[in-house]
């Protein structure tokens, strides 16, 4: 008889679930049995909540043998005693030492989330899944909705430096090659240099009319990397000593993944290609597996797409995950905002009582 099969017809013997805060030892536990990437990280999770203005917690579930593990942050719903959540920014998802194999624990686990979320005031959840470390889609979707928006492209790291610049568009490589003539010069942890970055940043997000959620501040990203320490870097590009340009990532567990990138606008030295290259192969010869460099904005295949696309051809599917934790309140939010229930798509704009307008 199969594990799968076994498990389906013999419940487990004890089971526990709740919220964790994160510093509950069984956070980290999970994350030591587990594949996992940085946004999985208790660090991480407690500064994301800072910017967001929410509570960082986990939902943790534990059987016999397995474990199963989902960040999160709370946030209240205005006007209201109740909660909703999401992950935290960037690629999470749950991770859980049990095999893809074993529906019957990733059921039983999706289940009692959505019990212990609902017995914590938390309405609805929403997760961006991880393109890298996808859980068992099919479980997931029975018990809320999954959406693929789209893809992202990695870098294959233990490709040549040769073929990892044939896989490069010819268009990106001819910038690239005129940024070294240039002289531009990229400066790994120099992070003295982050103001003058984070400036450049900011100007180009007041251009971008970005939302003030992505106007980091330079003190954020201080505390970031003084949480999760040489686990994250800065790469500035220089022009004579000036910074142009800039990004800061994370290296983990042998997954490199870009966090915030931007470089000052319309200089034609094409610092930002150059970035993207030196960066990649100052992560192959570090040993590192796999560049993440991300996708379109909300995972749709638009011109920031097509400009990481033309670093490589590796191709990940990128889903968010929604779930209605309590049926009963979130009816009665939508009522609020004159929504009928009955015509609420939650694979749509999730969740419909937050949409403005």
């Amino acid at each position: 008889m199969s594990e799968t099969a076994s498990r389906e017809s013999t419940p487990p013997v004890s089971t526990e679930a709740r919220l964790l805060s994160p510093s509950a030892a069984h956070w980290a536990d999970v994350l030591r049995r587990t594949d996992h990437d940085v946004y999985h990280l208790p660090e991480y999770a407690g500064l994301d909540a800072k910017v967001t203005g929410g509570t960082p917690a986990a939902f943790w579930y534990q059987e016999e043998e397995h474990a199963f593990l989902l960040p999160l942050i709370l946030r209240g719903i205005p006007d209201s005693d109740l909660l909703d959540a999401v992950s935290p920014y960037g690629y999470t998802g749950p991770v859980s030492d049990a095999s893809h194999e074993d529906t019957a624990f990733w059921r039983r686990a999706c289940d009692q989330m959505v019990e212990t979320l609902c017995a914590n005031g938390v309405v609805t959840t929403f997760v961006r899944l991880h393109p890298l470390l996808p859980p068992p889609l099919d479980v997931l979707d029975g018990v809320g909705a999954v959406v693929q928006h789209g893809e992202t492209v990695s870098v294959d790291l233990s490709l040549s430096r040769e073929a990892m610049w044939r896989e490069t568009r010819r268009d990106h490589r001819n910038q690239i090659n005129r940024a070294r003539r240039a002289g531009v010069e990229v400066v790994f942890d120099d992070w003295e240099r982050l103001e003058e970055w984070v400036t450049i940043y900011h100007e180009n997000m007041q251009r971008l009319g970005a939302s003030q959620y992505y106007f980091y501040p330079c003190e954020h990203l201080t505390a970031l990397h003084e949480a999760v320490g040489d686990r994250m870097h800065l790469a500035v590009a220089l022009v004579d000593g000036e910074v142009v340009g800039g990004s800061t990532f994370f290296e983990y567990r042998g997954i490199v993944e870009g966090h915030v990138a931007s470089t000052r606008h319309r200089e034609g030295h094409h610092a930002d290609k150059l970035l993207y290259d030196e960066i990649r192969l100052w992560a192959k010869d570090r040993g590192n597996a796999i560049m993440h460099v991300g996708g379109g904005v909300g995972g749709a295949e638009d011109l920031l797409f097509s400009y990481k696309a033309g670093f490589s051809s590796g191709r990940h599917s990128f889903h968010t995950w929604r779930v209605v934790t309590n049926g009963a309140a979130y009816a009665n939010l939508l009522a609020r905002r004159g929504i009928p229930p009955e015509s609420v798509d939650i694979s749509g704009y999730f969740p419909s009582y937050r949409k403005l307008g």
